[in-house]
């Protein structure tokens, strides 16, 4: 009887990390319904499902503000080795922490992967005297503060962008006339009557218009040119810069090996499957799979990287 409740004891044990992995996947999105953090946290985990990967369900919650970091800060307090707890997260969400002089990090998180990248693209008005990426270096040259530049949030990917391009052009990135707007919505009508001369943005922010031709698109911020459309990236247009909007997932803080392991086993198959081309295709998303301790070196660079661009941009010290 003893040895036969040892062996019982023992299966348990071997059990309790599969039974946690057959709960509901406990998701945190730390932006708002519909937003991309939203659609990095839900549509992964969907395809997973549709795939049959991964078929115990998932329940996000969203808790959008400060550039993430509020959704972080809940994640980490509530999370800690929970195995079936993941969190989506990004370039902006970096940006946040630094920006936000956040008390939480990523560093306590376990690093899973990156998913997606959703590339810039510059546009101009149809109308504009600027045709090429040359033409938006020698603009700022001669009077940066004259070229008003629309985006997204201060200190967020398009901002980054608008100052990484700066630097290239030998301008100090403080000297940009540089104008954040909460959404497209806004944004865009501005660029097609010529109130804002340059905008960075995703491409699908842009996309309709640019088919209308009621603006035009000169470049794109990725390393290699967007399927469908006809502009360089800046690479080729002379200016070595490559950024994007990626985004990705992490774990819970103190997640174990073997949960660390099912997930990156889960990301992988829910990469290679035909079911996530085809939602990233949908959705216009670039392939920037990277997993596991690559992605976590990519984080420790990242966080160097947007540092000194926030400093360069006066915005950190």
């Amino acid at each position: 009887m003893l040895r036969i409740t040892r062996v019982l004891a023992t299966l348990a044990i071997a059990a309790a990390p599969l039974a946690a992995w057959a709960a509901p996947a406990k998701v945190m999105a730390p932006g708002g319904p519909g937003g991309g953090y939203d659609a990095a946290a839900r549509v992964p985990m969907q395809t997973m499902q549709e795939a049959g990967i991964f078929t115990d369900g998932f329940q996000v919650t969203n808790k959008g503000g400060a550039g993430g970091t509020i959704g972080l800060a809940e994640f980490i307090n509530t999370s800690k080795k929970d195995d079936n707890a993941i969190m989506s997260m990004g370039a902006i969400l970096v940006g946040g922490i630094i920006l936000n002089k956040s008390p939480v990090s990523l560093d306590s998180t376990t690093p899973l992967v990156r998913l997606m990248d959703d590339a810039d693209v510059l546009a101009v008005p149809m109308n504009s005297p600027i045709k090429t990426v040359d033409d938006v270096l020698k603009a700022l040259r001669e009077n940066p503060g004259a070229l008003a530049i629309g985006g997204g949030s201060v200190g967020g990917v398009d901002h980054v962008a608008a100052a990484l391009i700066a630097k290239a052009a030998g301008v100090p990135p403080t000297k940009i006339n540089y104008i954040p707007y909460p959404s497209g919505a806004e944004l865009v009508p501005l660029l097609v009557s010529g109130q804002i001369k340059l905008a960075l943005s995703g491409y699908s922010e842009f996309k309709p218009y640019a088919q209308q031709k009621r603006l035009r698109i000169i470049a794109v911020t990725s390393d290699k040119r967007l399927p469908g459309l006809d502009a360089p990236t800046l690479k080729e247009s002379g200016v070595d810069v490559v950024i994007g909007n990626w985004r990705g997932i992490i774990g819970s803080p103190g997640m174990s090996a073997e949960g660390r392991a099912m997930w990156l086993d889960r990301f992988k198959k829910l990469h290679d499957s035909p079911q996530w081309k085809k939602a990233m295709a949908d959705r216009e998303w670039t392939d920037a799979y990277l997993a596991g301790d690559d992605f976590a070196k990519f984080l420790a660079d990242e966080k160097v990287r947007q540092e000194q661009v926030l400093k360069d941009l006066g915005l950190v010290k």
